[in-house]
């Protein structure tokens, strides 16, 4: 355990893990959804949302990784009360990061794609229509698809391979300073825009009639609960294995609010850049997918110097994916290195796991297109995102919820220590309630919620289940704390 490697700095520690944390939901959804849903009146619910969902489990998946000493793999196995079966939980997180990296290494590759293809200037001169051909082309090109997927994995892996400090630690630094600094010109450019006070009027002011136009409370209360879930990936041990590499100096609630700024930092800054470009070019913010590949490639066409914005841009996306893959890849390295495989033995295995698994996204959509698993016009890659997003992720938080709260799993007390352990801020004692109780209801609501939109369920069948469900978990919970105070009383 004393071998164990460990960050070189504090700083070190948080940029990677803000590296894991800030991806494509950052830079690619959160402005499209933001635009989508009103602005930012959907803004200020998502940064509620954020604290009192993303920070409270984060700060689990951390104190899970830092008193275990190991990665999400052999974590539950070492905390675990003797003769309980919670280990079983490490198949979500195995599966989890293995699927993520399933379709993200290819999305990945579009990033850096299209960072030359437009820094080359092969899309220059095109119209709009021009652009989306040119979109489908290579969407619809298996080499290409092949081929930047593969130039990702080795990217990643070959990073890995110099180990923790002087691979992952120094490149994510390296990479998380360029993307800060590419989004401040960019930032910077945007506001010198003619359509800037308008953009960021709608970006920045709430109006909640305006949110309320097309969509209702509920809705975009949902949508923002959804976000702030998902922008930080947890349920799936991707930050715990970083926890497990650092020391007891500070506290975990500090530690996960100094990620949880950074990440939102990121995405706050992305809306700066995209909603003055939106308003100045008359471009529909929440259209989706469409606005990075062929709404801006062909507003940067109009800009004076679009060739090099849109290079900065693409850049930009490109390290904000690299950061999350070399985040996940680590942890993925570190799984078979906890069960006794050198570092080099991991990667390269993995290397080759990774490719392999990566194929059916990147040929499905072209050679595998006809696989069409959710219904008309999906795709796999749509199957692997449902897998991961509407059930590994929320299934995996409410297992690390639970492990961390009930008696007879980790307990509150153990992660109530471990939690406040260092300098920092420390988890208020009366969060208990709201952590043990009402937030495995919020996640469960999420569950069951991602169901109900991909397969047009009704609230009439999923309320019961729901209902039920909580009620055996809150008598489970209290039978649990009646027998640790008959116990107390006995002794």
């Amino acid at each position: 355990m004393n071998s164990r490697e460990k960050f070189s700095s504090r700083i070190g520690f948080l940029l990677i893990c803000a590296g894991c944390a800030v991806g494509l939901g950052n830079v690619w959804r959160f402005p499209y959804i933001t635009g989508q849903y009103g602005g930012a009146a959907f803004v200020l619910i998502y940064l509620i949302f954020l604290v009192l969902l993303g920070l409270p489990i984060m700060t689990m998946e951390f104190s899970v990784g830092r008193a275990s000493q190991r990665s999400a793999a052999r974590s539950f196995e070492v905390l675990e009360p003797e003769g309980t079966k919670w280990h079983f939980i490490k198949f979500i997180p195995l599966i989890g990061n293995y699927m993520l990296m399933m379709f993200y290494t290819t999305v990945g590759g579009w990033m850096i794609a299209y960072f030359f293809k437009v820094g080359t200037g092969e899309l220059s001169n095109l119209d709009a229509k021009g652009v989306k051909s040119a979109y489908d082309a290579f969407l619809a090109d298996p080499f290409q698809q092949i081929l930047w997927m593969l130039a990702v994995t080795m990217i990643g892996f070959l990073i890995c391979s110099r180990g923790l400090k002087n691979g992952v630690e120094k490149v994510s630094k390296y990479m998380m300073s360029a993307l800060f600094v590419i989004m401040i010109i960019l930032a910077v450019h945007s506001f010198t825009l003619s359509g800037a006070g308008e953009g960021l009027s709608f970006y920045l002011i709430p109006d909640f009639s305006r949110a309320l136009e097309k969509y209702s409370l509920g809705t975009i209360i949902f949508e923002a609960l959804g976000q702030a879930f998902f922008t930080l990936s947890l349920g799936i041990g991707a930050l715990a294995i970083f926890g497990s590499y650092i020391e007891k100096d500070h506290s975990l609630v500090s530690e996960s609010l100094n990620v949880v700024i950074l990440d939102t930092l990121v995405a706050f800054v992305s809306g700066l850049i995209i909603f003055p470009a939106c308003f100045t070019f008359d471009i529909d913010a929440g259209s989706g997918p469409g606005l990075i590949f062929v709404t801006l490639p062909t507003t940067f066409n109009s800009m004076t110097g679009g060739q090099i914005w849109g290079s900065l841009f693409f850049a930009f996306l490109a390290f904000a994916a690299l950061t999350t893959i070399i985040a996940v890849f680590e942890n993925i390295v570190a799984f078979a290195m906890d069960y006794g495989w050198s570092r080099r033995q991991s990667v390269i295995i993995n290397f080759f796991a990774v490719i392999l698994l990566s194929l059916p996204c990147a040929l499905g959509y072209n050679v595998f297109s006809s696989i069409q698993p959710l219904g008309i016009q999906t795709t796999i890659q749509d199957l692997e995102d449902f897998i991961i997003t509407n059930n590994l992720l929320p299934m995996g938080s409410l297992m690390y919820l639970l492990f961390c709260t009930c008696r007879y799993g980790w307990g509150w007390k153990n992660y109530f220590q471990e939690v406040n352990s260092g300098k920092g801020l420390k988890l208020p004692a009366i969060t208990r309630f709201y952590i043990s109780y009402l937030l495995p209801l919020i996640v469960l609501f999420i569950l069951f919620e991602g169901y109900m939109a991909k397969f047009d369920l009704p609230w009439c069948f999923i309320v019961p289940c729901l209902f039920v469900i909580y009620v055996l978990y809150i008598r489970w919970q209290a039978r649990q704390v009646y027998k640790s105070k008959s116990q107390a009383v006995s002794e």
